[in-house]
């Protein structure tokens, strides 16, 4: 039994090594039909082209007056930004001394926003003018109108929560804004700061 040329159950005959009684099997050849194939791929490809919904493209809407529209607006209700070409960023209200903001944190933009609006004096009557050069970066452009936009939905829910004692109905927002080009005296104004 310790021996490797033995097998059990063939009577201690002894068999060449490497060689069997078994007869070698052919290989059968097939060949699959990608047709059908192809046909469920584009009609997966149908169905999910079809059935999904598309993300409608995020538009963000402006309405600009005629330009030759000139309107009367008392300083002490209008909050300005502007953008240089370099970047820079400032602010003020009315005839005040344009201040920087901090590049860095733009959540400053919000925060007077916000402020600004919610004076008593100023609800729903503060306009909020962004100027911006033509060489202004766009992205940063971007991105204040989107602080300003969060500024705007802060406005709403704080006005929701106070009463209207005429109608007895939550205070309604009526939003002022403008973005134009930065004129030549507002870039000499802020040109040293």
């Amino acid at each position: 039994m310790a021996g490797g040329g033995e097998s059990l159950g063939s009577g201690g005959g002894k068999t060449k090594r490497g060689s069997s009684k078994r007869k070698a099997k052919k290989r059968i050849g097939f060949r699959i039909d990608m047709t059908p194939l192809v046909d469920i791929t584009f009609l997966l490809l149908t169905f999910f082209m079809l059935t999904t919904t598309m993300a409608a493209p995020q538009v963000m809407e402006m309405s600009v007056p005629p330009e030759q529209e000139e309107v009367e607006v008392a300083q002490s209700q209008l909050l300005q930004f502007f953008v240089r070409d370099d970047g820079a960023i400032f602010f003020s209200i009315g005839a005040d001394t344009p201040e920087k903001i901090d590049p860095k944190n733009l959540k400053q933009i919000r925060e007077i926003s916000v402020r600004e609006n919610m004076k008593p004096e100023n609800i729903n009557k503060l306009i909020v003018a962004l100027y911006t050069s033509g060489e202004a970066p766009y992205g940063l452009v971007v991105t204040i109108l989107d602080e300003l936009n969060r500024a705007e939905a802060m406005i709403v829910d704080q006005m929701k929560k106070e009463i209207d004692p005429e109608t007895g109905k939550p205070k309604e927002r009526q939003r002022r804004f403008t973005i134009a080009p930065i004129l030549p005296d507002q870039v000499e104004l802020i040109k040293g700061l």
